[in-house]
């Protein structure tokens, strides 16, 4: 039998020569399925890698001809996209290590360049603005030209959005110590970012009637309350609910960011009621019973387009979309999920547990109503014991328990949305999306989300964001530039009970 060691050499020769034998052929014949090429060094010595390169990234015209040199073929990028599909997990590390560290900068014409300008201070402003404008122009990678001219062949922008999740994965699993890594990916955001500006995108209702292919991946993309079948799906596209896409025309049939919006008459204050309802799912709208429009779920389908502001825009064309349909409507309001407060209590429970200070979370008689729910042996530390019930998510069986722990995790929860911070913002990333937009953190729900999901992220609790139409401009840019959360008097008292009983 070969050796694993032998088999993959055997593998690597394949494909290598398989690509050696195709490397002449134009791409539209090679096709580039589901080839794998891989890095080894030709007959010259040099690998396949840097001959792609050395074909692919055309040097930066001189300053001079920079409007004036032609395009290169279209079969470039195509030899490019295709050669980059074909390569193997471990190859496009090392693709993209040598594309942002060989065909980036010209290092040394920026210092020459950089210096010419420190000698021209003294002279005209003319003559100081075209050293600028020199200076300004060598600080463009090669590979920016190369993604531009990606972009302009047929699913060349698509190309490039998974091309930067792969980019981000990279940096997230740091399986590159290249530091030009982290410039290849801000120079393709910045791209990304003009490619969608929100006056590009095209605001979509999506409906029953919309095309079987959309209303899969609507399903698909889901990531908030996952759909369970076509009956629900039908369900959330059908009467008194609402679901809205951004489309880009370089992606026709790919959703960017999905909203799903619930038309009630009052603000929700639990999921259950949104997307396990079927009573509404033959009848027909009564337009006094619809109030509040509830944004429960807003999902990015895309990873590479991770940091460009999609979801913002979304929800403020929604809100005028829905205004102009129901010109009565008054109350604008997500319902948000929590993520990450459950691993964030646990860690809060070992660090008071260290710290001896178990008991300051809880009031004696509240520590005392968790034992007697518990029926716990005496020499269970208590801390210990909550932190299992939290873990397991047994609590929720008992009602004793559940009222005893109320009090407890909404004001833990609502220190967690409030009080936790990165960087002097929202810790939660949802959040932080939220308030950003202007939103006010209004009510948190208790037992909103009872499904195993929502248990096990949040303790089954929920958070109300409401967008106050006529303050959440205010409210951006006193989070924004202040770091000023807008919250609720029960938002606030909820804190100001964690803060009396943790002794903070």
């Amino acid at each position: 039998m070969i050796s694993n060691p032998l088999t993959r050499a055997v593998r690597s020769r394949v494909r290598f020569w398989r690509h050696r034998a195709v490397f002449k052929a134009p791409p539209e014949a090679s096709g580039g399925g589901s080839r794998r090429w891989c890095s080894a060094p030709s007959r010259s010595g040099t690998s396949v890698m840097e001959e792609i390169l050395a074909r692919v990234v055309a040097p930066l015209p001189s300053y001079e001809t920079r409007d004036k040199s032609p395009p290169p073929p279209e079969s470039t990028s195509l030899e490019f996209m295709n050669y980059y599909r074909g390569l193997e997990k471990e190859d496009k590390v090392d693709f993209l290590s040598k594309l942002s560290q060989e065909c980036g900068v010209d290092h040394k014409t920026v210092s020459e360049l950089a210096t010419k300008l420190l000698d021209t201070q003294r002279r005209d402003q003319a003559t100081i603005l075209q050293a600028e404008d020199r200076l300004r122009y060598s600080l463009t990678p090669r590979y920016k030209q190369l993604f531009s001219h990606v972009s302009r062949v047929e699913g060349g922008v698509k190309f490039l959005v998974d091309l930067r999740a792969d980019l981000l994965e990279i940096l997230a699993s740091k399986a590159s110590e290249n530091p030009h890594i982290r410039d290849l990916n801000g120079t393709l955001k910045s791209l990304l970012s003009k490619w969608f500006a929100v006056g590009l995108l095209r605001l979509e209702r999506i409906t029953w009637q919309s095309p079987c292919e959309i209303l899969q991946k609507i399903s698909q993309y889901e990531a908030v309350h996952p759909v369970r079948n076509w009956t629900d799906l039908k369900r959330r596209v059908g009467p008194y609910r609402r679901c809205y896409a951004f489309t880009h025309a370089a992606m026709p049939g790919e959703p960017l960011v999905v909203l799903h919006v619930a038309l009630t008459e009052d603000i929700s204050d639990n999921i259950q009621s949104i997307v396990r309802e079927f009573a509404t799912l033959d009848a027909e709208e009564d337009i006094n019973k619809i109030n509040s429009a509830i944004f429960y779920s807003i999902s990015s389908t895309q990873a590479g387009l991770q940091g460009v502001e999609l979801g913002n825009y979304l929800i403020k064309r929604v809100v005028r979309e829905l205004q102009s349909e129901f010109p009565h409507m008054a109350q604008f309001s997500s319902l948000s999920p929590i993520p990450g407060f459950c691993s964030w209590l646990q860690g809060l429970l070992s660090q008071y547990r260290k710290e001896g200070r178990g008991a300051d979370l809880l009031s004696e008689q509240e520590w005392s109503e968790v034992a007697q729910a518990l029926d716990s042996n005496a020499g269970t530390p208590p801390v210990d014991s909550l932190r299992k019930l939290i873990a397991t998510g047994e609590w929720t069986r008992s009602e004793k328990l559940c009222l005893a722990l109320e009090p407890v995790l909404m004001r833990l929860c609502a220190w967690y949305l409030y009080g936790e911070k990165r960087r002097g913002f929202a810790l939660n990333p949802v959040a932080n999306f939220h308030l950003q937009n202007g939103a006010t953190m209004w009510r948190i729900n208790w037992r909103a989300d009872t499904s195993p999901r929502g248990v096990a992220n949040s303790c089954g609790i929920m958070v109300n964001y409401r967008y106050f139409l006529n303050e959440t401009t205010n409210n951006s840019v006193l989070y924004l530039q202040n770091k000023a959360v807008a919250a609720s008097e029960q938002v606030l008292g909820l804190v100001s009970q964690f803060q009396k009983n943790s002794k903070l």
